[in-house]
């Protein structure tokens, strides 16, 4: 069918009326600089149309020159350079399949907002500040997961990450009880030594806040500041709100962390409502092959047996997300470019330019497999057992959701790669079986943030896929029977499936004598070092401290995530602890001998406090 344009307008068509005309002038008019600033009446409706298209084309050549510098300096800068890992950095803000799992520490994180509001700045955005999803195909591409979590404060979930969420939240306390002091004057700075520099900013001659900072990447410091001497950790800042006491240091985290994963409860799926339905597309059984994230591109090549005459060639192109950022991604390829065959005798023949016959999308996509309306179709196949390790099968079945209101979460770990669908909603792709490589990941005592920022400089999961959890909003499901389908592209075992939803989560505090105390706490006119340090426990979620787990004041070994142990010096504190916090969604204990009793005085000497939270 082919259609022409006509020079005559249709009479059902809706015309253009002149206030319509008269309002987009005038927009447009505010939007161009070359009309923004003269008379209305100085400047006619068609003078404004020129100088609009004007402005479009000037744009356009803008951009293609900033694409241009942009390629010639990717092509000259070393690999190794600072300015090769800011490029990489950027293209690291997306989750790809088959990568570790960048982190920023929260430290490092605190340091460089502190240092931006101690060097004059006034507002600070985050990215991200609240992960999300991207359901059904919004992940984009090439190969990006899913997830659109990105370490952030409050994960995709909508559960706070600690001690993210808390140190930063205390760091913008400490920052507005200087808040006066920052709106009345310019920074005055002060060198104090090698990487070492206090920024003050004074409301009289004789009130200020001040900001002490370390910005070496190696080396502890102590530093001397209106006669009183301050210990300030590597790639750190300390907030001084009065000029005398720290409320805050972005290197020494005073807020509870969470320990280890959370607890689960999981239910299963339904073994008797399982379907599945087989597509037919050929065999493709000679080869598999795929890019990664920073280059989709790949070549394949494999032996293949051809019979005398007339051969066939079959090839499946899974698109796994089209690029949808950066420079001309609206004319960026993808799928199948070059198909060769030959051999060592005859050499290559290009098969590209031949006559191809093409179907875009599988049988059951034109179907409508995932509705809900098909669920008791005729074209499933169904069973108890359904085929494991199969390629292009769907599959469906039934669960009850777990009980609660909280978020779930889909387990595919046991999948190869496909996408999901609970309830007719798309919950987005899945590729468990791309794992990252088994190198390049820090240990478990952590990565050592400190210095310049670099997104490869903090990684986790190696050798694991990039995303097994997949999240399903607790609105997409009901009480009663739940419908999952999934495509399943690669193989996978269908019957290890499981939904599941957080029921608790284990916590833990590390605060010692010397650490600042809680920056809400502070107290204009305080004496110098006249308050104490907490340790502060939070469950959220509507949970309770059920269980205190560990106890110790003294000199406790460990850390927050790895198994405390008592020191040599030790109290028992547990009933203390116990009867602060059990029962209780939050609770506070203040690091003090008169508290917490003296197991040996003159050592310095810190409260560590492991706790679970549960409903």
């Amino acid at each position: 069918m082919s259609s022409r344009r006509s020079s005559s307008r249709s009479s059902g068509s809706p015309s253009i009326r002149d206030d319509q005309i008269i309002e987009l002038v005038s927009k447009l008019r505010q939007l161009v600089p070359e009309t923004r600033d003269r008379r209305s009446d100085q400047v006619s409706a068609s003078k404004v149309l020129q100088e609009t298209c004007s402005y479009i084309r000037n744009l356009q050549r803008e951009v293609e020159d900033l694409s241009e510098r942009l390629s010639q300096l990717l092509a000259t800068i070393d690999a190794d350079s600072a300015e090769a890992a800011i490029f990489r950095s950027l293209i690291m803000q997306f989750l790809g399949f088959g990568n570790p799992i960048p982190y920023r520490p929260v430290e490092d994180l605190a340091f460089a907002v502190a240092r931006f509001f101690e060097t004059g700045g006034t507002f600070q955005n985050y990215y991200m500040y609240f992960g999300g999803t991207n359901f059904g195909r919004t992940a984009g591409g090439p190969l990006v997961a899913t997830s659109y979590d990105y370490d952030a404060p409050i994960d995709e979930y909508g559960f706070l990450r600690q001690p993210k969420w808390s140190h930063l939240r205390d760091l913008h306390k400490a920052i507005k009880h200087c808040e006066e002091y920052l709106i009345s004057s310019d920074t005055t700075q002060l060198q104090l030594g090698v990487h070492l520099e206090a920024h003050i900013y004074y409301k009289h001659s004789n009130e200020c806040a001040a900001f002490l900072a370390n910005y070496g990447s190696s080396s502890d410091a102590n530093v001397t500041f209106n006669g009183h001497v301050y210990f300030l950790p590597a790639w750190s800042v300390s907030i001084l709100p009065d000029c005398k006491n720290v409320i805050f240091n972005t290197a020494k985290v005073v807020s509870h962390r969470t320990a280890g994963d959370p607890i689960f409860a999981s239910t299963t799926l339904e073994p008797s409502s399982w379907g599945w339905y087989k597509e037919t597309v050929g065999s493709w059984s000679n080869g598999f092959g795929y890019g990664n994230h920073e280059d989709a591109s790949f070549i394949l090549n494999e032996l293949v047996a051809l019979n005398p005459g007339n051969n066939t060639i079959d090839m499946l192109s899974m698109m796994i997300g089209v690029q949808n950022y950066g420079p001309w991604f609206d004319i960026a390829g993808a799928g199948i470019f070059f198909v060769a065959i030959g051999d060592l005798d005859t050499g290559k023949v290009d098969l590209s330019g031949e006559e191809w016959t093409y179907q875009v999308g599988l049988k059951g996509e034109y179907l409508g497999l995932a509705n809900i309306s098909l669920t008791n179709s005729s074209l499933w196949t169904t069973g108890a057992n359904p085929p494991v390790s199969q390629t292009l099968m769907w599959y469906k079945v039934s669960f009850l959701a777990p009980e609660g209101k909280g978020p779930l979460a889909l387990d595919l770990a046991s999948m190869g790669k496909g996408q999901a669908w609970v309830n007719g909603q798309g919950i987005g792709r899945y590729w468990s079986t791309y794992l990252s490589p088994s190198t390049g990941c820090n240990s478990s005592s952590g990565c050592d943030y400190r210095g310049a920022y670099d997104a490869n400089k903090c990684l986790k999961n190696c050798g694991q896929p990039a995303q097994t959890l997949y999240h399903i909003p607790r609105t997409w499901v009901h009480d009663g029977d739940n419908l999952l389908v999934l495509h399943e592209e690669l193989g996978g075992d269908p019957s290890k499936i499981s939904v599941r939803t957080r029921t608790g989560q284990e916590i833990c505090a590390y605060v010692s004598d010397t650490d600042p105390p809680p920056a809400n706490s502070w107290k204009p006119n305080s004496e110098f070092i006249s308050q104490k340090p907490e340790v502060q426990l939070t469950c959220g979620q509507g949970w309770h401290i059920t269980s205190v787990i560990f106890a110790s004041y003294g000199t406790p070994i460990g850390s927050c995530g790895v198994t405390f142990t008592t020191g040599t010096c030790h109290s028992d504190v547990l009933t203390i602890i116990e009867q602060a916090c059990l029962g209780e969604e939050e609770c506070s204990i203040t690091i003090s001998t008169e508290t917490l009793g003296d197991p040996c005085p003159g050592v310095l000497k810190s409260l560590a406090v492991q706790a679970l939270c549960s409903n």
